[in-house]
C-alpha cells in the first residue's frame, strides 16, 4: 500500500510540475494567426473605465484589430451590482474611443465567469458567421480559457496581452498560483467526466 501511495504522489508531483511549467510558458510563441474575431475577456471596470487588467486586454485586442489580424472584436463581461454599465459596454466604449468602428464590435454583457463569457461570446459571434477566434487575456489565465473555448467547439488561438497589469513577481505569483490550481481542477474534472 505504501508503494502505491508513493507512486501516486510521484505522479501527482510530476503532473503538477508539468502543468505549472506549461502554464508559465503558455503563449510564448510570437506567431499570431489571422482569425475572424478576437474575444477580449472581461475584467473589472471602475465607474465606466476599464481596470488596469481589463485595459491591458483591451489594448491587445485593439492592436490585433488594427494590425488586420481580425475583422471583429467581441467584448465580454456582465454588470456587477451597483455598476452603471457592463464590462463589455466599457470595452466597447474604449474601442470606439480608439477608432474601432461600431459595426466591427460585438458584445456579450450577461456573464460573470470565463466559461459563460465564452459560451455567450460564441452565440453572439455565430450570428455573424464567425468561425475562428483569437482569445485575449492575461498569460496565466489564457491556457485554461483556451481549453474552455475548445470545450465549446471553438477554433481558437490564445494571445496573451503584451500590456498586462501583472508586471512584477509580487503581482504575478498569486495570479499564477490561483490559475495553476484552477487549471488542474478544470483538467481533473474533465478527466473524470
Amino acid at each position: 500500500m505504501k508503494r502505491i501511495l508513493k507512486i501516486l504522489l510521484l505522479i501527482l508531483l510530476i503532473y503538477s510540475v508539468y502543468t505549472g511549467y506549461s502554464l508559465w510558458t503558455y503563449g510564448a510563441d510570437d506567431h499570431i494567426p489571422e482569425a475572424d474575431a478576437a474575444i477580449v475577456l472581461g475584467a473589472a471596470q471602475w465607474n465606466g473605465k476599464p481596470s488596469p487588467v481589463f485595459e491591458g486586454r483591451l489594448k491587445q485586442g485593439i492592436e490585433l484589430y488594427k494590425n488586420d489580424k481580425v475583422d471583429y472584436l467581441v467584448f465580454t463581461g456582465g454588470m456587477s451590482e451597483n455598476a452603471a454599465s457592463s464590462e463589455a459596454e466599457v470595452g466597447m466604449n474604449y474601442a470606439l474611443d480608439q477608432g474601432v468602428p461600431k459595426e466591427d464590435i460585438l458584445i456579450e454583457s450577461q456573464s460573470a465567469v470565463t466559461v459563460d463569457n465564452l459560451i455567450n461570446a460564441k452565440k453572439v459571434a455565430d450570428d455573424k458567421g464567425i468561425d475562428s477566434y483569437l482569445l485575449v487575456s492575461d498569460q496565466f489565465h489564457l491556457k485554461r480559457a483556451v481549453g474552455m473555448a475548445e470545450d465549446q467547439g471553438m477554433d481558437v488561438t490564445g494571445v496573451p496581452t503584451a500590456y498586462s497589469a501583472y508586471e512584477t513577481m509580487e503581482t504575478k505569483m498569486p495570479f499564477f498560483v490561483r490559475e495553476w490550481l484552477y487549471m488542474m481542477m478544470h483538467q481533473l474534472t474533465h478527466l473524470f467526466e
